[in-house]
């Protein structure tokens, strides 16, 4: 128990105390001469029972144990050494000793670089109360880039007393990773209403990010179970949009120009999602489910959108299409997925004629449209990617099937596009040396 005059005695301090001002040289009985390498000097009046009671580096220094105290002034100046960065959050600081609070930096608005700069030099000071404050506020305030950049430069070596400032960083549990997957999955794959699209698109740009093997290791291994999970849900988009597509063939069914429109809103979703599963197919390695189902509703589809107009919204749709087209294209062109001849040689036949009549009417609409509605556009390296992707799979393909796809382009008027004539100069030059090549090796003729 303490005694009823000890009580009052600490009262009196503690009132006292709250009385003393940072700066006040006449109740002042301590300087402290705050100095950097480069020469900046400054006094500071301050006073001995708040410096010992809030910093342990002042307690120290103003001890009897001091090393220096019997040297004439020690115990009435104490010396900082501060790096000229901080010479200014050294004189916050003592001002913060003085100041009687709770919530000591976050009532103060410093902000997140002050209280960094404030945090280093309490660290630096051993103010336990001023170190507890700025953590729960760096811990607690969101972070522009640049300030979550100095923030990892500096606190990691801060010592456990500001580890929570970290916590929003740190590496996360694969299990959690991959249940954020799955949820993002379900909603890339699935059919919100208009107002919910852009966290639809949202959902599929993150995970595609969080697959993407760029500067940093992929955050989530293209693993099995990763794998089974999209295949489980893209087969429900194949069979959404095998379904569409067989609608429009349907000459019993009777469509209202709004119900037609309708669909053609919904096919340009399906094939939005589809275009957008390539690239995550691409990254896991299993575009063959992908192939194999564009390769059987390649026919249907086209011939739904030869039925109809050349209207800025059946564009729409022919560019997302050329968009899926030239990936499938492409996976088969460079041997990532491998078909039979005859299924390359279809492939060939069915899109070849579709990308050559397409690409001068999608030309011509973006050029109509202009620049800043950025609708039926087509980017130059799309055409250029499956340009290059045909040309693989011609020269791929048996001789005489190269010929017979090569006559008919050098009799076309849009010859122009695909330029096949990488494909022509091959041929020819095998064509030529066939004989003297088999010859020399004893291959029988096929």
């Amino acid at each position: 128990m303490y005694s009823f005059e000890l009580v009052t005695n600490l009262s009196q301090a503690n009132r006292k105390e709250t009385s003393f001002k940072f700066g006040d040289r006449s109740t002042s009985d301590v300087l402290v001469r705050l100095r950097t390498p480069e020469g900046r000097d400054e006094w500071l009046y301050c006073h001995t029972s708040i410096l010992i009671k809030k910093s342990k580096y002042f307690a120290d220094r103003l001890s009897d144990t001091w090393p220096t105290c019997q040297i004439l002034d020690a115990r009435t100046c104490v010396e900082v050494l501060c790096q000229e960065s901080d010479f200014d959050y050294n004189i916050i600081l003592l001002r913060l000793l003085y100041v009687v609070s709770d919530s000591l930096i976050s009532e103060s608005g410093y902000g997140v670089k002050n209280s960094l700069g404030i945090l280093r030099v309490a660290i630096d000071l051993e103010c336990p109360f001023i170190v507890s404050s700025c953590v729960e506020y760096l811990e607690s305030v969101p972070w522009e880039e640049t300030e979550e950049e100095d923030i990892l430069q500096t606190i990691p070596s801060m010592g456990p007393a500001v580890n929570p400032i970290l916590s929003r960083l740190q590496p996360v549990d694969p299990t959690i990773i991959f249940r954020i997957f799955l949820s993002a999955l379900r909603l890339a794959m699935s059919s919100p209403p208009q107002s919910l699209r852009d966290l639809k698109t949202s959902a599929q740009e993150q995970l595609e990010y969080m697959l993407t093997d760029d500067d940093d290791a992929p955050l989530l291994a293209a693993c099995d179970e990763v794998k089974f999970e999209v295949r489980e849900c893209t087969k429900g988009l194949f069979l959404s949009l095998r379904s569409l597509v067989e609608s429009f063939s349907k000459e019993e069914v009777q469509e209202t120009a709004y119900s037609k429109t309708v669909n053609f809103e919904l096919l340009q979703v399906y094939l939005s999602d589809l275009s957008w599963v390539c690239q995550i197919s691409s990254k896991l390695e299993i575009m063959r489910d992908l192939v194999t189902f564009w390769s059987e509703v390649s026919d249907t589809l086209l011939k739904t959108l030869e039925d109809e107009t050349s209207k800025v919204e059946t564009l729409d749709i022919k560019f997302k299409v050329i968009e899926v087209a030239t990936k499938v294209i492409e996976a088969i062109g460079y041997g990532h997925v491998i078909l039979p001849t005859l299924k390359r040689l279809h492939m060939v036949k069915v899109w070849l004629p579709f990308a050559r009549s397409t690409k001068p009417v999608i030309d011509a609409a973006s050029t109509d449209i202009g620049d800043e509605s950025g609708r039926s556009r087509v980017d130059s390296d799309v055409w250029q990617t499956l340009e290059s992707a045909f040309i693989s799979i011609i020269l791929a393909l048996p001789s005489e099937y190269q010929a017979d796809i090569l006559s008919e382009w050098l009799g076309n008027q849009h010859i122009q596009y695909p330029d096949l004539t990488e494909a022509f100069e091959v041929w020819c030059y095998r064509s030529k040396v066939a004989k003297k090549r088999f010859a020399s090796c004893s291959v029988p003729f096929v």
